[in-house]
């Protein structure tokens, strides 16, 4: 990939930053749409902006050079967004996007203790606490009212 001279904490930050922007957007507009068609709306919007980038950057004919276990792997990390999406699209059209969202965020946990498990990645001991204080959060946020 091209290196556009920002460093990956800037890259997560500003993920964190649309993560949030998704969330309030989201709720105002599942509001009277069925949370599947909400979820499917958003994936045509995120396939053509995709497919956009993707050609006016001319990386287009790297499409042809993904080998088969990458493309493997890309096709079961799409299923599972589309399931990621389809949940939580189902929960923010029954719940409060401040209670949502940080439940959704779980998925820092889930990511750590499986990229240790599954990739053999690790982290310092400061970097678990980080995680059990965000496992911590989510929790108090789910069941605080």
């Amino acid at each position: 990939m091209e290196d556009s001279g920002l460093s990956w904490r800037v890259w997560a930050i500003l993920s964190a930053g649309f993560a949030a922007l998704t969330a309030i957007l989201a709720k105002l507009g599942v509001a009277g749409v069925p949370s599947d068609v909400a979820t499917l709306v958003r994936t045509v919007v995120i396939l053509a902006f995709a497919a956009a980038i993707v050609a006016a950057t001319g990386q287009g004919a790297a499409l042809a050079s993904i080998g088969g276990r990458s493309l493997l792997f890309l096709v079961l990390s799409g299923l599972a967004t589309g399931a990621s999406w389809l949940c939580y699209f189902r929960a923010l059209s029954l719940g409060d996007a401040g209670r949502v969202a940080p439940i959704d965020k779980l998925s820092v946990v889930f990511v750590a203790v499986f990229a240790a498990l599954f990739l053999g990645e690790t982290l310092s001991p400061a970097g678990w606490l980080g995680v059990g204080l965000i496992a911590g959060g989510a929790v108090l946020v789910a069941v605080s009212g």
